[in-house]
Parts: C-alpha cells; structure tokens; sequence
C-alpha cells in the first residue's frame, strides 16, 4: 500500500494542475445538482420493531389523515394571582385571543378552552390549542409572528400567557456560531503547531473543500434517497473534523521529510506512502463506526451514520489527492519560517516535548497506567446509574416560553398532564367495538398511577378506538415508566376480558420504547464496531496485544465521559456552571452517537501515534527507543488534533439547548481523555511493560491477515537517490 501511495502522491504533486480542476468540477458539479434537486424531505421519525410505532401504523391505517404532522402550538393563560380564567375580564381576553390565533392564514383551528374545557381544576389556568395545516418546518415568519402577535395581546390585559408546541421551533439547527468558533480556534492551534499561515490554513481548507462537496451531494441525493434536511448534520461536524486531521498528518509528514533533505516532490511522495496510509486505515475505522450505527435498527439514524462515512471517505481521498497537489503549488509556503528565511532546512532529531514525555512515562509505566486506568474508572462508575430518556420542554431553560408553559401546565393540571399515553384499541376481532372499548378504558382507568382517562374516539369504520391516559408522574419519572409497564403487563387479563386488542402509544410510550431499544443496541453496535475495528488494527500493526489495548482503552475512555455526563446533567453535580437548569434523564440517542463518533476519532489517534512506533520498531529500534520516536515525530500533531475537536465540541456546549449542551460536554469530555489520557498515557505505559511482546503476533495468523505496508518499509528499502540537507537553491519550487 505505502509503494502505491508514494506513487500517488507524486502523481498528485506532478499533475496538480489536472487534480485541483477535477475536484473543481466535482464540487461544481454536485454543487450545480444540490441547486437544481427537489428540497429535502421532512423525515417522519420511526423505529421500526417497538409497540410504540406498531400502534402509531395502526392509527395511520384505521385513521387517515388524523395523524398528519402539522404544526401545533399549546397557548397556556394564567389568571393573575388570586383570580380565576372564569372571571367576566379574563374569559373575555381568552376569547379575544383565541379568536385572534384562528385568523392565521395557516392556521387549521384554534381550539377555545372553554367550549373544550381545558381548564384546570381550580380555575387558575386554561389552554387552548393552535393546529396548523402545515409542518413546522414550512410555517412562515408571517405565521410565527402572528402567534407572537395574539401572545402578547393577551398579555397586555393582565393575564400571564405562555406557549408550546411545534409551532415553536425554530428553523435549522443550533451550533452554526459554535462550528465558526471551532473552526477559529483550529485555525489558531495549526498556526501555533506549524509556524506557518500556508501550514495552518491548508489543512482548513481542504476539510471544507470535502465538506463542501459531501453536503452538495447529500443535497442533491436528498429527494432520491428519502434523505432529510437534518441527515447531513453528522456528515458535516465529522467531515470537518477528520478532514482538518488527515491533512494535518500528511502535511506534517511532508515537513518532516522536507527537513531530512528530501526534494519537495520525494517528500510529498514518502508523505502519502507513509502518513497517507495511516489516514487509509483511521479513515476505515471511522467508516465502521458510522456504518455500524444501521445496526441500532433506526432509519433516520442508519442514513446519517451512511452519509457521514461518506463524508470522512472523501476527507481520506482528499488528503491523498488534493493536498499533496496544493504542496505541489507551495512546496515551501508550509515550512517554518525560519527555514523559509535562512534557506537551509534542518532534520529536526532533538529532544521536543513529545519525546521528553515519552521518557517520564518510560521511567515509571506502571505508576502512570495505575493512576490513568483508576482515575477513568472512577469517572466511569457513575454511567452504572445512567438513565436513557428523550427530556421536551421541562429540560429547556426557564427563560423560554416553551419551559414556562411546561411548568404551568403541570401545576395546573398535573404532573403527568404533559405526557399522556395513547391507547389504540383494535376491535375488529369483538363482538361489539364499543363495549370492548370502554371495558379497556374501565380496567386501565383502575391502574394505579393514572389520573384520568379521555373518552374514546372510534374510526369511520367503528372497529378501532383511540383514548388518551393521564398519569400521576412526570414523562421522565421513572414511576411513569413503571406504569407503562404495568398497563401492558395486564394486557393479556384485559384483552381476554373484552375480547378487543390494545398497544399502548404516544410520545412518552414512544420515548421509552426508543430508550429500551438503543440500551438494548448498545452492546452489540460495540460487538460489531470493535471487533471489525480489532481486526482491521491486528492487519495494520500484525499485532494480538496492541489492537486489544486500543479497543480497552477506547471502552475506557467512553465510559468515563458517560460517567461524566451523568454526573452533571442528571445527577446536577456543576451543573448551574454549564447553564443546566433542569437535570434528568440522558437522552436515548446520546451513548450511540458518543461510542460512534468518538471510536472514530479515537482509532485515529491511535492509528498516527502508534503506527509511527511500529514503524520505528520495524526500522530495528528497541521497543522504548520506538516509544520515544513515536512521540517525537507525532506527539504534537496528535495534541493539536485533538485540542482542534476538544474545541470544536465545546462550543456546543454554550449553546441554550440542554441536548446541544449534553452532546458536546460529552464529546470533548471523550476526546479529552481518550487523546490526552488514555493514548498520550496509558499507551507509552503498556507498550512500556509489554516490550517485545506488545508486537507479537502467533505464526498462524501472521500467515493468514494480509501483508499491507503501512510502515512504508517497501520506501525504505528504495534506493537513496537524495542529496544530503538541502541548501537554499533546493528551496525554489519543485517543476514539473
């Protein structure tokens, strides 16, 4: 592999005229496709295989229609203190209002409170709902603001009002501003790596050139493959990330060719050979990670696992194409600029900060593996409480109009009044529909833990009926969950009784059906992941032990970062220091997008600072010599890597959005501590303790796993053509 590379990357340097108009018109092209396709479809969540959904089919089939996704809005009136909604003033206003949200020229209907007698119990509190005829994401501002509008008209008679619901939401996603930061500070940390502007801003700017084209095509593919406006959101945040890395790699490599008197065309080729095979393999344990998410059996999720591999594979054909061609344009803008300026370049041997660490970690491993393993672990009991869940409106911030409605809500009408369960009854197989209906809601009704239940609702056809269940706990409450539990558990006494059959559905039965299947998909999404993962690291390091320490390690790391987020966003431990509100459960999706896309990135540290020791190792260097070499060359490229993602995931976590905040405290927590202490630690330790034996490999398989050369032992071997240290004159650009 490393011979076929070198020939690539001088292929690439010589024809950089030929290989940057190429992705030119690539990116032209899917561009000139992304602008001509059909718009990207709202992608209705589903989750093929859980009660949940099956009822949510039946409504669809036996109700047509009544399950269509248009927008809705819950507007909540408070009667000012001591007073009631009833009274001859506030009732007026309510009607007012209402009459005002039912001018909308989207609105469907707009529900009043009294004619519907959605009014609590002690009078404080109505609400009234707000149906629209389109989604959520084709409402226009006109809509919007019109809400707003008949929203503060109430307010000013005196009442409190708050509002809900779809309507709400607003369009696109969160972390544009947190992607701008990241993306500033990468550049920054690359300007301090490398010395150099053209250094720092060309690993940015072939990640965005992939990221560019990835996006184009996912758009342009949109409507073709069912692919929705949201799929592309991993797609981007890994292209970029693994995109700034695997550019950072070669051209660090080119650097440090260039310093051992390589022409600048050598140099680019050993670079590809070498670097660009290490980016080969982390590029295909990326890849297995998100491919791996189909596994977790999720539609939305398996086809933005499927376009982000996509994306990261277009980041490995970039950095094998495109950047050695922008070298080939400025074989010496990357160079420091002392090298630039005294026109000598110099083999950098001497000691560095990588190397001086490497050694600390030589002289006492043991010492340094205890402290690392035991501090992680630490981190990681917490993640044996942790609690799946998918937290609405009671997680946002008090200063939003969604929470305070929340809250008044279930002041007003309880707890449970939030989340109510949806029972579909199936009463084909009865002998009277309606009699074996209201048996169901009878029994269910006696549940302990449920407050009310609705009357039923039947079909045109009379055989199906759909009533809603109000419990006495909160959506998140794990009591909820209990009943759940109970009322399908007394299904079978029930069912017999009326002679009808029953699911149990809605958003809170659909949030914990979600929750059980992904806890139940984590372990073997881990199976699959890491063990492909082992074997392609067993054919890139021919070694039984180093694959099995990444892999440990990894799961380590993981863990800790899930004990971490547990700590602060559900058991509320420094939660007020992030701007957390509300603790509870951790959401469902979050341990699957953790393990995915932080194992991508942890294989590819793993892959650019061990396969540097390997190679070392392979060139007839002792195994602590091979250590210290190692961390020599690819330390610093590795720290800046991963100080570029630690960044990129905090800035989400300034974000008002408690699940933004979640997802990116617990992807820079991963990275932190897999990159700095796990591979930067505990590593060089185990490697340390292992020497010899950390390479070994059984004959038996060393005869069957393929022979790729990721070390470029093949170049070493080439004849040595090139001239000593190069001197001013071999600082003018290479020609073709």
């Amino acid at each position: 592999m490393a011979t076929f590379l070198y020939r690539v990357g001088r292929l690439a340097f010589r024809r950089r005229w030929y290989v940057a108009l190429v992705w030119a018109a690539v990116l032209a092209a899917v561009g000139l496709g992304a602008l001509k396709a059909p718009g990207a479809v709202d992608e209705e969540f589903s989750m093929p295989g859980i009660e949940s959904q099956k009822a949510f089919d039946l409504m669809e089939e036996r109700f047509p229609g009544a399950t269509a996704d248009g927008a809705t809005a819950r507007v909540v009136f408070i009667a000012p203190g001591g007073e009631k909604v009833t009274a001859a003033g506030n009732k007026q206003a309510i009607e007012q209002a209402v009459g005002e949200l039912g001018d909308g020229t989207q609105v469907a209907s707009a529900v009043d409170p009294f004619q519907a007698r959605t009014i609590s119990k002690d009078g404080s509190t109505a609400f009234a709902t707000v149906t629209y005829k389109v989604g959520a994401n084709d409402l226009t501002d006109a809509s919007r603001t019109h809400l707003e509008h008949a929203i503060d008209q109430a307010r000013d008679s005196g009442l409190t009002v708050e509002a809900g619901g779809t309507a709400l939401a607003e369009e696109g996603g969160p972390g544009g501003m947190a992607e701008v930061i990241g993306v500033a500070i990468a550049a920054v940390v690359l300007l301090i790596t490398f010395g150099s502007l053209a250094a720092a801003g060309l690993p940015l700017l072939t990640a965005v050139i992939g990221v560019g084209v990835s996006m184009a095509t996912i758009l342009a593919l949109s409507s073709a493959l069912g692919l929705s406006t949201t799929t592309g959101t991993l797609a981007m945040m890994l292209g970029l990330a693994v995109g700034i890395d695997y550019a950072l790699f070669v051209v660090s490599r080119y650097r440090e060719e260039r310093a051992k008197g390589r022409t600048p065309q050598e140099a680019t080729g050993l670079a590809v050979g070498t670097a660009g095979s290490a980016v080969v393999f982390a590029g295909l344990t990326v890849v297995i990670a998100l491919a791996g998410l189909a596994v977790v059996g999720i539609p939305m999720l398996t086809k933005m696992g499927l376009a982000a591999a996509g994306a990261v594979v277009l980041a490995v054909l970039i950095a094998l194409t495109l950047v050695p061609a922008f070298l080939g344009f400025w074989p010496n803008a990357v160079l420091t600029r002392k090298a630039r300026k005294s026109g000598r370049i110099e083999e950098g041997t001497e000691a560095n900060g990588g190397t001086r660490w490497a050694r600390f970690v030589l002289r006492r491993p043991l010492p340094v593996l205890l402290l690392g393993v035991v501090g992680l672990g630490a981190l990681a009991l917490p993640a044996t409480d942790l609690q799946l869940g998918m937290p609405g409106d009671e997680a946002k911030p008090t200063s939003t109009t969604e929470r305070r409605a929340y809250d008044a809500l279930a002041e007003g009408f309880g707890p449970g009044f939030n989340g109510p369960l949806t029972i579909v009854v199936d009463g084909k197989g009865a002998a009277d529909p309606e009699a074996a209906a209201d048996t169901i809601a009878k029994e269910i009704g006696a549940t302990k833990g449920v407050v009310s239940v609705s009357p039923a609702r039947f079909n045109a056809a009379g055989d199906t009926a759909v009533f809603s269940v109000v419990p006495s706990t909160a959506p998140t409450d794990e009591k909820t969950k209990g009943l759940v539990t109970t009322i399908r558990g007394e299904r079978p006494g029930i069912e017999s009784d009326s002679g009808a059959t029953y699911e149990v559905t809605g958003t809170t039965a659909l949030n914990i059906d979600i929750s059980e299947k992904v806890q139940a998909a984590l372990v073997p999404y881990l199976v699959v992941v890491v063990g492909l993962a082992i074997v392609l690291l067993l054919v890139v390091f021919r070694s039984l032990l180093v694959p099995l320490k990444a892999a440990l390690g990894f799961l380590l790391s993981v863990l800790a970062s899930l004990g971490a987020v547990v700590v602060v966003f559900q058991q509320g431990h420094g939660a007020e220091l992030l701007g957390v509100e509300q603790t509870g459960p951790i959401m469902s999706l979050m341990p699957i997008f953790l393990v995915g896309i932080v194992f991508g990135l942890a294989m590819d540290y793993e892959v650019f600072l061990v396969s540097r020791m390997r190679e070392a190792y392979v060139h007839g260097e002792t195994p602590d010599k091979a250590v210290t070499s190692g961390f020599r060359h690819s330390a610093r490229v590795v720290v800046a890597a991963a100080l570029i993602m630690i960044a990129v995931f905090a800035g989400f976590i300034g974000e008002s959005d408690s699940m933004i905040k979640m997802i990116g405290f617990g992807l820079a927590s991963a990275v932190l501590f897999d990159a700095f202490v796990v591979r930067m630690a505990i590593v060089p330790a185990v490697l340390a303790l292992l020497g010899d034996k950390a390479w070994w490999l059984p004959k038996w398989l060393d005869r069957i796993l393929p022979r790729v050369d990721v070390e470029g032992e093949a170049l070493s071997r080439r004849p040595e053509t090139e001239p000593g240290p190069r001197s001013a004159p071999d600082l003018e650009p290479a020609r073709t």
